[in-house]
């Protein structure tokens, strides 16, 4: 039996309300601490695909961490494209850790790469000062 235009009208708007909202939530900061810290360590993986580019970065101190960059659009407009970074290089991250102590993700508002500043999040770099 099919549905009536408006009855695909209403269900396609409630596919679109959820997708909306789900993406909102993936997207926010809700998940992250307040405070920011930084991180400095060894990149051992870069992936630049949507939907947040990504880092994995290694510290001494306490292994591997996800870092989670702005979206594909907002990375690159900070400069931070393919290229500017390998693996193996050392990076310092300024970023919002999760709120999970046992998870070691942190999403970026800065990252430095040879001397090299690229703020992801201009508006929400607290350095401290």
């Amino acid at each position: 039996m099919m549905r009536s235009f408006p009855g695909r009208v209403l269900a396609g708007s409630i596919v679109t309300l959820l997708l909306v909202t789900g993406a909102y939530a993936h997207h926010g900061w809700s998940w992250a601490e307040a405070d920011q810290i930084e991180l400095a360590g060894t990149i051992r993986e870069i992936s630049m695909a949507p939907p947040h580019p990504t880092l994995q970065v290694e510290t001494e101190k306490d292994g591997l961490w996800r870092v989670e960059l702005g979206n594909p659009r907002q990375t690159e407009r900070s400069g931070f494209v393919e290229g500017v970074a390998k693996v193996g290089d050392q990076i310092v991250v300024l970023g919002n850790r999760s709120l999970d102590p046992n998870e070691k993700r942190l999403k970026a508002v800065r990252v430095t790469v040879a001397g090299k500043s690229f703020d992801i999040y201009p508006d929400r770099i607290r350095t401290g000062g």
